[in-house]
């Protein structure tokens, strides 16, 4: 019996593929081409059903667009238009962007002028780099300028003349310089018959533990006790045992303990005076001494370093005797000290060592001194001259104190004098310029 084939066993006919609406009404679209480079001519692939396009009477005409280029194929330029080239990318030319590379042949002409050539660095860069110089810079003039005074700090310590002379002794309240001028015999300041040396001057610089500081004055012939010797004048300690029997009679007056020794020749003021190029130094009385040669019209001048040594030792003419010595020997010193610590001779190089030169070879100083402790000491010696500073001489009962044997000595009131020094290691002394009762 032969069995009827239904309907839905029957295989349906497939449909005739047919361009839908969507894409009869646009352009025709081009052929699917690989991207890589291919080496010579293009052949195109026969069609199949997904590439078979509608009847050309079915295809409403539409406006032409140009086929995409093969990659790696030279461009017709004669027919290319600037509306199929693709965008660049950043960092390609116009003729690069249109698919040529090296080794395609000869470049095409490009359809737009070449690029421009970018301008040399950002303005940012350039201040950049001048900005390091300019850094460079200050910080080389930094280093030389912390370099500089630390190796002529170096170089000075390294000249100064040392010697024994600190002893134990005093009661330490602070701190303590001893300054004596040497008038040793030759060395350039004195000429006379006298052999050996004197502590011509003598000068305390004491700050005590309250801040306050003090500039004493201890006249040459002030009679004293000389351990080991007995009575005597003061600098006569010098001669006999040399600094260190020096400190220790000072030490032995005063009851002050000496920190540091500082010994100044007189033959080396000359040089210390005019290293500072001269000082204004006052007197209101017209001098005319034979001995120390000083010829001077009252008021105030500007000396160098020949008349400021005639200046500081002047006694004869001088109605105060060893008093207005010490005196005019304070303020020499002074005027020295303010010009050597003045802010203006930073900016003199030559200056400075030219004043360190003088000054080392001015100075003896103890075992324990170096360039730091006399930069100290000139700070204290400007406080202690300053408007805030107190200066002055120990109490004095006689100019003319003949004991026998060592001629006219200066004697000081024994009860008045040790409350001075008493006063000064408590920092309470008021001060006596002349050291007159």
């Amino acid at each position: 019996m032969a069995v009827m084939s239904s309907p839905r066993n029957l295989p349906r006919p497939r449909p005739p593929v047919r361009q839908s609406a969507r894409r009869v009404a646009g352009p025709a679209r081009p052929l699917n081409v690989p991207t890589d480079p291919v080496p010579g001519p293009i052949q195109s692939a026969p069609p199949t059903a997904a590439t078979r396009v509608a009847p050309a009477d079915a295809i409403p005409a539409g406006p032409a667009r140009a086929p995409r280029r093969a990659a790696g194929r030279p461009l017709n330029t004669a027919t290319a238009q600037p509306s199929s080239i693709p965008p660049s990318r950043p960092g390609t030319t116009p003729v690069q962007a249109q698919g040529w590379r090296p080794g395609n042949g000869a470049a095409p002409t490009p359809w737009a002028s070449p690029p421009t050539r970018p301008a040399a660095g950002p303005p940012r860069r350039r201040r950049r780099r001048t900005g390091r110089k300019v850094f460079g810079t200050l910080a080389i003039l930094l280093i030389l300028a912390l370099a500089w005074p630390v190796g002529l700090a170096i170089w000075a310590n390294s000249k100064l003349q040392h010697v024994d002379a600190l002893v134990e002794g005093g009661t330490d309240t602070g701190r303590t310089y001893l300054v004596a001028g040497s008038d040793k015999r030759g060395s350039g300041g004195v000429n006379d018959a006298t052999d050996g040396a004197r502590a011509d001057s003598l000068l305390l610089v004491h700050v005590a533990l309250n801040g306050q500081a003090f500039l004493v004055s201890l006249a040459r012939d002030t009679y004293v006790e000389i351990p080991g010797h007995g009575g005597n004048k003061i600098n006569a300690a010098y001669a006999l045992g040399g600094p260190t029997l020096l400190v220790d009679t000072v030490q032995q007056l005063t009851g002050l303990h000496v920190d540091h020794y500082v010994e100044v020749g007189f033959g080396s003021v000359v040089e210390l005076v005019d290293a500072v190029d001269g000082v204004n130094l006052c007197l209101d009385q017209t001098v005319s001494d034979k001995d120390s040669k000083l010829n001077w019209e009252a008021g105030c001048h500007d000396v160098d370093g020949t008349e400021a040594l005639a200046f500081s030792r002047m006694r004869k003419s001088d109605p105060l005797g060893d008093i207005g010595r010490g005196l005019r020997q304070r303020q020499v010193v002074a005027a020295v000290v303010g010009k050597a610590i003045d802010p203006s001779l930073l900016w003199h190089p030559m200056r400075q060592i030219e004043l360190v030169k003088a000054g080392t070879e001015a100075l003896t100083v103890d075992q324990d001194a170096s360039i730091l402790s006399l930069g100290r000491l000139l700070l204290d010696f400007r406080a202690a001259a300053g408007p805030d500073g107190v200066q002055g001489t120990p109490t004095i009962q006689t100019l003319d104190y003949e004991p026998g044997g060592i001629g006219s000595a200066v004697l000081l009131a024994p009860e008045r004098s040790a409350q001075d020094f008493q006063e000064i290691r408590d920092g309470t002394w008021k001060g006596n310029q002349t050291g007159q009762q």
